[in-house]
């Protein structure tokens, strides 16, 4: 009887049945990943090492099963627990984000400050605080839900609380990715809570026009943001460049076409061969399809919609409002950084530098991927009948 007492309250669902769907899903979205980092990645591991083939794959293969331990452990957890700290998770998310100009913690790399080292663990602070700002949103929007309906306290007033982080990631950090998949995220939560569209469509496009024209003249008169220029004029011809800023996008499409309706075979990639540069980070997909082929990124493609499919039926069944939000939030979050990075890798789209989830090489952000997908599973479980 005491241990039927605590298992209720740590959670009062937390025996209910998650969403197996979903869970398998996830499930064989890492695996896949797993296997194609092991494959994109030995070429540039054993470069770098010298004979050692597998230490990015060992690396990412720790990670993910620790991952996913985490994850089952907090898909236990109820998710009204993190409500209670989402003051606390926005401005943890801005001292992190600001935690890269710190000497000794901050590290630099291309030229951009994007990642800081604790303790001997490297990772791009963005990373958490697009899970505290999930989490602060779908709070701040459910506490305020009668407030949505106008325009200044439902729209310009919850897009100030994202200035801070905006203005960290495009002045100080130069991560114009985080930057609009942020953006891209609160701007669902808040349609899927009740702000009007018509603001959106006026003042946000706008906002938006301005803010594009804004990077333009910074990219163009000062040295921050330079190369994204360049990246445009790469996309819009990438053969005007081939040996400078059009490599990555040509070698890309060779992959692709390589590949052919079934690829030609696992492990059997020629553009891995640092002809695509760190070819198991953002441009994974590309070695993929050259060796899966097309069936092979159409069911990576059917994989990843499957699983905006459960996580927005999660959101629909949430018992609340804030579980909502946040299965919305968790949903698209993964749902847009899949759709921009394949459209990157097959020039639909200038290079943004967002990697593939599940897939990408990162062992931190993967970690982190995986636990918020355990606080998606928990909504799942509070939304299935007892």
């Amino acid at each position: 009887m005491s241990k039927n007492k605590k298992v209720r309250k740590f959670s009062k669902f937390a025996n209910n049945q998650l969403d197996f769907i979903l869970l398998i899903v996830v499930i064989l979205l890492l695996s896949l990943g797993l296997i194609m980092v092991l494959s994109a990645s030995s070429p540039t591991s054993l470069a770098e090492t010298g004979d050692d083939s597998y230490s990015y794959f060992r690396k990412q293969a720790i990670f993910a099963v620790v991952g996913v331990i985490a994850m089952l452990f907090i898909s236990k957890i109820d998710y009204r627990f993190w409500k209670k700290f989402y003051k606390i998770a926005y401005w943890v998310s801005i001292i992190l984000l600001l935690m890269v100009l710190i000497p000794g913690i901050g590290v630099s790399s291309g030229g951009a400050s994007r990642w800081i080292k604790i303790l001997g663990v490297q990772f791009q602070p963005s990373e958490l605080a697009k899970i505290g700002l999930i989490i602060f949103y779908a709070s701040y929007l459910t506490d305020h839900k009668d407030e949505l309906k106008g325009f200044y306290t439902g729209f310009i007033k919850p897009f100030l609380y994202l200035v801070p982080v905006i203005l960290i990631l495009i002045l100080i950090q130069d991560h114009l990715s985080a930057t609009i998949i942020i953006v891209a995220v609160v701007g669902i939560m808040m349609l899927m809570a009740g702000s009007r569209l018509k603001y959106f469509l006026t003042a946000g496009t706008a906002a938006g026009v301005l803010g594009a024209a804004g990077l333009y003249l910074m990219a163009k008169f000062t040295s921050k943001g330079a190369f994204r220029l360049a990246r445009i004029t790469s996309f819009l011809n990438p053969w005007a460049d081939k040996q400078g800023d059009g490599w990555q996008v040509i070698q890309s499409l060779y992959a692709i076409g390589s590949g052919g309706l079934f690829g030609v075979g696992l492990g059997q990639s020629k553009q891995k061969y640092l002809y695509i540069s760190e070819p198991h980070t953002d441009f994974i997909f590309a070695v993929l399809a050259e060796e899966l082929g097309f069936v092979g990124c159409a069911v990576v493609i059917a994989l990843f919609c499957v699983f905006i499919w459960r996580g927005v039926l999660t959101a629909m069944k949430a018992p609340d409002m804030f579980g909502s939000l946040v299965a919305i939030g968790i949903t698209s979050l993964i749902g847009l950084q899949a759709i921009i990075n394949i459209a990157v890798v097959t020039s639909s789209m200038p290079v943004t530098g967002m990697p593939l989830p599940f897939f990408s090489y990162g062992v931190t952000s993967l970690l982190i991927l995986l636990c918020s997908v355990g606080v998606l599973l928990n909504i799942s479980r509070a939304s299935s009948k007892v």
